[in-house]
């Protein structure tokens, strides 16, 4: 079992260096943050992982406040209207 957490856990490391390149190239905002919460759940689920395969149940509240905390970022993020600004622009163009 602990061979299929590692084999997942490299999965997961995996998925966060493609979330950074697109981070680095997203060609805008809204997709940098699509890459930005992509990067934060996997984030979570490779600290899931990690608190079975290390037996550390405190990992599990860390992972919590990790969600906790993209959440709020999404939330910001849509009330600042950034994505509708881009839009009108493109459409006024």
């Amino acid at each position: 079992m602990d061979y299929f957490f590692a084999f997942f856990l490299l999965f997961l490391l995996l998925n966060i260096a493609a979330a950074m390149f697109r981070l680095a190239r997203g060609p805008s905002v809204a997709d940098r943050l699509m890459a930005a919460q992509l990067f934060g759940s996997t984030g979570v689920a490779a600290l899931l992982v990690l608190a079975e395969l290390l037996n550390q149940p405190a990992m599990r509240n860390v992972a919590l406040a990790f969600v906790l905390l993209a959440v709020m970022v999404v939330v910001c993020f849509v009330r600042s209207g950034v994505v509708c600004r881009q839009t009108v622009g493109k459409e006024q163009s």
